[in-house]
């Protein structure tokens, strides 16, 4: 017996800009994974379209009349338990991503993705990862390791600021070889470089000559072991290590 074919992902499509939004349902229409149930050009019909129509996912921009998308985020969450929502916008400000992502955001993507890529990582979302553009990450880990409100401490010794990345992080190794990082073989070590460089566990697997079943097992046991709850926390983890 054949097994059921995949239902669809229903998804919402929420972006003030009619011409591009007409033009995204377009493209994600000739994709056999998705159904686009809904549309809305502001925060506001986006909630009246989600009592309505009741999608899996959202795709949501973030500058939009009234309330930003940013903003919409929990409001969204709370009237669609377990909904996801992924956010398509121009900004590349970090400040906004990590916005979204404190709101509750599962993923955060720049428009000038390529349709192929926009595709899986909606696919990816669903399928439980979180996903950030890559070149929003360094940005991501930047602001983490410095916040705004926070100044920087002086290094206790110049000189090791002075020393390459590589250097630092095995220094940091030494000072701290209770660091879960060191429970990892060398198989997941080298997964986790890949997920800190942005690769999705298709290109990973492609990269690596194995399963992509192989690589979701890989990246479960990764964070287990580093006690981390997605793929931006593990990418962000091996970058203040020096992985990436």
């Amino acid at each position: 017996m054949n097994p059921a074919p995949t239902p669809p992902i229903r998804l919402l499509v929420v972006d003030d800009h009619n011409l591009f939004r007409r033009g995204l349902i377009a493209l994600l229409a000739q994709d056999a994974r998705f159904e686009v149930v809904g549309e809305a050009a502001d925060a506001s019909q986006a909630l009246q379209v989600l009592g309505q129509q009741r999608p899996d996912l959202v795709l949501l921009d973030n500058h939009m009349p009234g309330v930003l998308g940013v903003q919409a985020i929990a409001d969204l969450k709370r009237a669609q338990p377990g909904v996801r929502v992924l956010m398509l916008t121009v900004s590349e400000n970090v400040e906004d991503l990590a916005a979204g992502l404190r709101a509750g955001a599962d993923g955060y993507l720049v428009k000038t993705i390529n349709t192929d890529a926009l595709c899986d990582s909606i696919q990816r979302v669903w399928d439980g990862d979180s996903v950030i553009s890559p070149e929003m990450m360094g940005k991501l880990v930047g602001l983490l390791r410095h916040p705004p409100d926070t100044p920087s401490a002086a290094p206790a010794n110049p000189a090791a600021d002075s020393a390459p990345a590589a250097a630092r992080s095995q220094a940091l190794h030494a000072l701290n070889p209770k660091d879960p990082i060191h429970t990892l073989s060398p198989r997941e070590s080298e997964i986790l470089k890949l997920i800190a460089k942005g690769d999705s566990n298709k290109h990973i697997a492609r990269a690596l000559g194995i399963a992509e079943t192989t690589v979701k097992i890989h990246v479960q046991h990764i964070l287990r072991k580093l006690n981390l709850s997605n793929r931006v926390h593990a990418a962000v983890y091996a970058s203040e290590r020096g992985l990436s």
